[in-house]
């Protein structure tokens, strides 16, 4: 049966930019959910101090959670070689502190769609990058998991391999016992595509999963796919929302991944408008769970 985790979107910026909320105040948090683990996030401030890595590590274990994942982004489509080096060695500090906190699965993306990239040589740049730290990642027992997203907060260009094709182009291209994907059906709309054309076109490589949910806040999904900003930019159209009450549909995620015997991680990114929203979340999730993999 898959294990469900979370991740704190509600207070990314608290932990991450301003500093106003401190990671043991977000464990003490989470742990009172009913999941199994807590997503990790790289750039946490905190987590510029390796000496706090295993006492984090400690403090989520202390509960019997654990974590299992960690979410990071290195931009791996950059021209420059020495750019892309400096990249490669961020996701080597990012897979040590992976094992430091005891997690299996390190995320990596493949990089920004700068203008001039060609889809070829931005899926060639990307492939060598990631190739590059498989071995790395093997050697720590870490998978390393092919996100389909939308973009880093510190990017200036979108995901390169946003779009269905080109991702899929990118996973047909890397074949290792210790890669796979993690699977965002949210993200595919903000592509404007559908998230379940996506799932068919990788189920058999996805390992985890981020659960979350959008909602039209106006117009249909016709339109959202009639606008640029489908592709390039947050859609004004879309929000987060709590997950059940939106456009995924999760009947026929769950379906498909209990067809090709899917039984990784589920982290719930969910939480915007609080946390009992974010325990909503988890209830929904978990139900599903037990009726697609029942005990």
């Amino acid at each position: 049966m898959p294990q469900i985790a979370v991740f704190p979107k509600a207070f990314m910026n608290a932990l991450c930019k301003d500093g106003t909320m401190r990671v043991s105040e977000w464990i003490d948090l989470a742990v009172k959910l009913d999941i199994e683990g807590l997503e990790w996030y790289a750039g946490f401030l905190e987590m510029q101090d390796e000496n706090n890595w295993a006492r984090f590590r400690r403090e989520v274990e202390a509960h019997g959670k654990t974590i299992p994942m960690m979410c990071c982004s290195p931009d791996f489509t950059h021209p420059d070689e020495t750019f892309r080096a400096r990249e490669i060695q961020k996701q080597k500090r990012w897979i040590d502190m992976t094992a430091a906190l005891g997690g299996s699965y390190c995320r990596v993306l493949s990089g920004q769609k700068r203008p001039e990239l060609s889809v070829e040589k931005g899926v060639e740049l990307a492939a060598q990058c990631i190739e590059t730290c498989l071995p790395y990642a093997a050697d720590f027992g870490i998978t390393l998991i092919l996100e389909n997203h939308y973009k880093d907060d510190f990017w200036e260009y979108p995901e390169f391999a946003q779009k269905m094709e080109v991702f899929c182009k990118l996973v047909n291209r890397i074949n290792a016992p210790n890669f796979g994907v993690n699977y965002d059906p949210s993200n595919t709309y903000l592509a404007g595509e559908d998230p379940l054309d996506l799932l068919k076109s990788v189920s058999d490589r996805v390992v985890t999963m981020h659960a979350s949910d959008r909602y039209l806040k106006e117009g249909t999904i016709e339109d959202l796919r009639r606008e640029e900003g489908g592709a390039t930019g947050y859609a004004k159209r879309l929000s987060h929302g709590e997950i059940g009450k939106g456009l995924n549909d999760y009947d026929a995620i769950f379906a498909e991944l209990k067809r090709v015997g899917f039984n990784g991680w589920i982290s719930i990114e969910d939480g915007v408008d609080g946390m009992e929203q974010l325990e909503r979340s988890v209830t929904f999730v978990k139900r599903k769970v037990a009726e697609y993999w029942p005990s």
